[in-house]
């Protein structure tokens, strides 16, 4: 079987980070200076409603060089994944029509899973990872919110180790939210990403959640080594096997590490099925049809979050001016409320929740008593 040249394989950047994190801000304003690349973008999210794939489509405004695919309810690419593949397929027979691929990952998911995947034969004859990148909180990381420690509760360590994992594979960390920190706070978050993941490569810094494409796509970090059957592919130096080999040439990394993967020991396997093994991450929808006053809602939702172990919100609400559409953000206790252009103002409030053992009932009941309104 012939093997497909460097021109021929699709360029796939994979974009992880923790809950919150500001991902699909940052694609959102990526697409808009694409520089007339045709892309394609899969959008993961841990919830049942594709809140963040609605806010991607509003950023392409019908462009018909960016497609949107959503995956929804799960983890992409882990196990109990059936859509990735055929995905990938479905794009690679359109590929005179696709220049690159984006992957946003949920917040709760390690993108080894895709790594592992792309690697396959099945898609390697058509697909090559370009770069990963994780994009970071930078006040969360300058907080001490990522910190691991014995004596803290299950939720922030469960959080830290996850927080860690995806540093670890990154080739690139982007610091964003960082606009109102100076340079001191800029080299302590830079310390605390090199403390936790020596062998990222590069990081970049994301003023008002934008960087610059040719620091986000097009970066060919991984360049791809033949092994058996003509299947070129780059291998993981931590996965276990008999293919399993260090790049032959070094040179093609220009001296660095390639990638984080290095400082692994424990392979891809494990991390693919990581969230199987910790059940106590949580995610479900509230919903009411009642109408919300903004700032009411807000302070109720502040104090939920105080109350339970609440680490992302996201959604569209119902207002009392039936013009406005808006959209809630909030990533721990800090929220935002904002009108939403783009959209219709919606018909319910639909809010996605996800926390760590997080308990329907009681955010139910404490949102409804906060806001006098129903949620259920």
């Amino acid at each position: 079987m012939a093997t497909p040249s460097m021109n021929a394989l699709i360029p796939v950047t994979i974009v992880t980070g923790f809950l919150g994190s500001g991902k699909t801000t940052l694609l959102s304003n990526l697409i808009k200076v694409r520089q007339n690349r045709r892309l394609a973008l899969l959008i993961n999210e841990f919830g049942e409603v594709a809140i963040d794939g609605a806010l991607m489509r509003d950023s392409a405004d019908g462009n018909e060089h960016i497609r949107i695919h959503d995956f929804a309810h799960g983890l992409i690419a882990y196990s109990d994944d059936d859509l990735f593949v055929p995905t990938l397929l479905a794009i690679a027979e359109r590929r005179a029509q696709v220049d690159h691929v984006l992957i946003e990952t949920s917040g709760l998911a390690l993108p080894s899973a895709v790594m592992e995947l792309l690697q396959t034969p099945e898609l390697a004859v058509s697909f090559i990872l370009d770069a990963t990148l994780a994009v970071v909180d930078t006040p969360l990381l300058l907080a001490d919110e990522f910190d691991d420690c014995q004596m803290m509760s299950n939720p922030q360590v469960a959080v830290a180790t996850l927080f860690k994992q995806q540093l670890e594979y990154a080739d690139v960390v982007v610091l964003n939210k960082i606009d109102r920190l100076d340079e001191d706070d800029l080299l302590t978050a830079e310390t605390r990403i090199r403390e936790r993941a020596p062998n990222v490569r590069f990081l970049e810094l994301a003023y008002q959640a934008k960087l610059d494409t040719r620091l986000a796509l097009g970066l060919r970090l991984h360049q791809p080594t033949l092994l058996t059957h003509n299947h070129r592919f780059t291998p993981i130096v931590s996965m276990s096997g008999d293919n399993t080999k260090l790049l032959s040439n070094h040179g093609l990394v220009d001296g660095h590490a390639h990638s984080g993967l290095v400082s692994h020991s424990h392979g891809l396997a494990t991390h693919k099925h990581f969230h199987e093994q910790d059940s106590g991450w949580l995610s479900f929808v509230l919903r009411s049809p009642d109408p919300q006053q903004p700032e009411a809602l807000k302070m109720a939702l502040t104090e939920t979050a105080k109350a339970e172990p609440v680490l992302r919100v996201k959604g569209f609400i119902l207002a009392e001016n039936p013009k406005d559409a808006l959209l809630v953000q909030g990533v721990r206790t800090r929220m935002v409320i904002s009108r939403y252009a783009a959209k219709k103002s919606a018909q319910v409030s639909e809010i996605v929740f996800i926390g760590y053992h997080l308990n329907r009932n009681k955010v139910a009941e404490l949102l409804s008593q906060l806001t006098a309104t129903q949620w259920q």
